[in-house]
């Protein structure tokens, strides 16, 4: 049942295979979990094929080890007609050490919309209204990523328009 799925969180085990040439996961490896987390968050509150639209303000807090227990929270922080925006935290441990020693390394907001039929058109997803005084900061926090976005893309414009690199 869409509209129901608020909150997800996946977990992934940092392996050999996921490092840079630091020794450290991957930020191309952080960020396709962080995109596998927020379809599936996604799709559990739309119940529908839906597809990245943006990723935006992602920060690198803290380096991933290889061997790290990797949790990636995902949670619906605004709606649109089309569009869901959630809060993703990437939180990491040692699995051999305490649970409560995990470390933000990286966070984001990413939008997905959800789209329906053959064509891929974009279709309404269930409207999310806040709650508690956190979930009124984390919409607003929400909307505000929005309109920054909004003003570096006319910004863009401006300057692909009159030539300037």
């Amino acid at each position: 049942m869409s509209g129901q799925q608020r909150q997800l969180t996946m977990r992934f085990l940092a392996e050999p295979s996921d490092v840079n040439f630091g020794g450290k996961v991957h930020g191309g490896q952080v960020m396709r979990w962080i995109d596998q987390a927020g379809y599936a968050a996604a799709v559990g509150w739309r119940g529908c094929y839906c597809v990245t639209v943006a990723v935006e303000g992602i920060r690198f807090v803290s380096p991933i080890q290889i061997g790290d227990l990797v949790n990636v929270d995902a949670l619906l922080i605004h709606t649109g007609t089309t569009s869901m925006h959630f809060a993703v935290d990437v939180r990491a441990s040692d699995p051999r050490s305490d649970a409560d020693t995990a470390r933000l390394c990286t966070h984001c907001l990413i939008v997905f919309v959800a789209l329906d039929g053959p064509q891929g058109t974009p279709t309404s997803v269930p409207a999310w209204m806040p709650v508690t005084d956190e979930d009124r900061r984390l919409a607003e926090y929400a909307m505000q990523i929005q309109a920054l976005c909004r003003d570096v893309d006319q910004i863009a414009a401006h300057y692909r328009q009159h030539g300037i690199d």
